[in-house]
């Protein structure tokens, strides 16, 4: 089970969540409204049934502090702000950033570049399926893939990173919303609106049907951001703070191995102490990286609490229909850092469009994350979570 404190400061932070507020006129306000109904379970969960989301239109969430927490110390000129890490070739930072969306279906496993991602967010996309935009700065992997259709949550990475966003189409409603979206034109790249070779190729593979068949070239998409003049160094309103050493922080917990039950594609993360990094396996299976056969490792493993919104746009037609997920990432919610055999409980913050995620704990301090690329799970708020032995959590969005 979760320990009690956890448990106990997890509803504090909600009940601040939910009553108090700080607004910001450039991040929407959140309609906190969830997607589904938490299943019974015997076992403690870190967001309680009890603190149940309401259809309500609320203020953007105020955070569990006296005091906003800005993250201002700049890096280096050679340091990636997105990893904290010293780059061997620091004219990348140069550029933009670079958002690319990419399948999780089985069929296309193992994919192409996800090690060479700084971050990667996994989400809901619909029919229980989860599906990754990953972010590339400090290093361009040869090709990225397969590449999939964009959802909702991609009107706000690109945003949060002052990346382009390169996907292979989306459904009418969300190609509507990315249209009348200040990415457009710019720094939307997708065959979509009529970009091709030699930024996305088809690599055929029999049995392998033909939507699972594109990729994406970094390179190529840099080129054609630069032609665009959207190939910049962003300069970040806010950033992350990163730590060699394990922060002080209260309610720290060993853990050794993380289960994400989503309905499809369950992932589990085992803590490597030799490497210092989290390793990945999906559906009990290594998941690897095509390009190098090596199993996806990362430094850091989020788990981040959202307001997942089912919305009136139709994405498909298989099953019955499925309606596309608006996942809110603005203001602030709960979060929990996996890093160096450690679980820290913390919150997410984003109190503009233009701001990336930023973390503190529990008393307003930043939270660093260890200095390496971060993988969040995103889940929604009323995901159910379970310690089943010492060390071994399992969430179930």
């Amino acid at each position: 089970m979760i320990r009690s404190r956890t448990y106990f400061a997890i509803v504090v932070g909600l009940v601040l969540l939910l009553s108090g507020g700080c607004s910001s006129a450039a991040a929407p306000t959140a309609t906190v409204t969830p997607t589904r109904t938490p299943q019974p379970t015997a076992t403690v969960m870190l967001i309680p049934p009890t603190v149940t989301p309401t259809a309500t239109p609320l203020p953007t969430t105020a955070a569990p502090t006296a005091a906003p927490v800005n993250v201002v110390t700049p890096f280096p000129p050679d340091v990636n702000p997105l990893t904290g890490l010293k780059l061997a070739d620091p004219t990348m930072l140069d550029h933009s950033p670079l958002a690319i969306k990419i399948s999780n279906s089985a069929e296309v496993r193992p994919q192409s570049g996800l090690n060479s991602a700084d971050l990667v967010f996994e989400h809901y996309a619909e029919g229980g399926i989860t599906r990754f935009t990953a972010v590339f700065y400090g290093t361009y992997p040869e090709r990225v893939g397969s590449v999939r259709s964009g959802r909702l949550i991609d009107l706000e990475i690109p945003a949060m990173y002052h990346a382009p966003f390169a996907y292979s189409g989306s459904s009418a409603g969300v190609k509507e919303k990315y249209r009348n979206s200040d990415l457009f034109p710019a720094r939307i790249m997708s065959p979509d609106f009529g970009v091709g070779e030699p930024a996305f190729y088809r690599v055929p593979r029999e049995g392998l049907a033909f939507e699972h068949t594109l990729f994406a070239n970094p390179m190529a998409l840099r080129e054609l951001a630069i032609e665009r003049g959207v190939d910049q160094r962003p300069a970040f309103p806010k950033l992350m703070a990163f730590s060699e050493g394990l922060p002080a922080v209260k309610d720290t917990h060993d853990a050794t191995r993380v289960y994400v039950d989503y309905q499809v594609g369950k992932t589990q993360w085992d803590y490597d102490s030799a490497s210092g990094h989290w390793l990945r396996t999906t559906v009990g299976v290594p998941h690897t990286d095509y390009l190098t056969g090596e199993q996806l490792h990362f430094a850091n493993v989020m788990i981040l609490y959202a307001n997942h919104l089912e919305t009136d746009i139709l994405e498909d037609t298989w099953g019955g229909g499925h309606m596309s997920i608006e996942i809110q990432v603005w203001g602030q919610g709960p979060a929990l850092l996996f890093r160096d055999g450690k679980m820290i409980q913390g919150f997410w913050q984003r109190a503009a469009r233009e701001e990336m995620l930023t973390f503190i704990d529990g008393e307003g301090k930043a939270l660093p994350l260890k200095p390496g690329n971060t993988w969040f799970q995103m889940v929604p708020l009323e995901t159910q979570s379970s310690e089943a032995t010492p060390g071994q959590y399992r969430f179930t969005p």
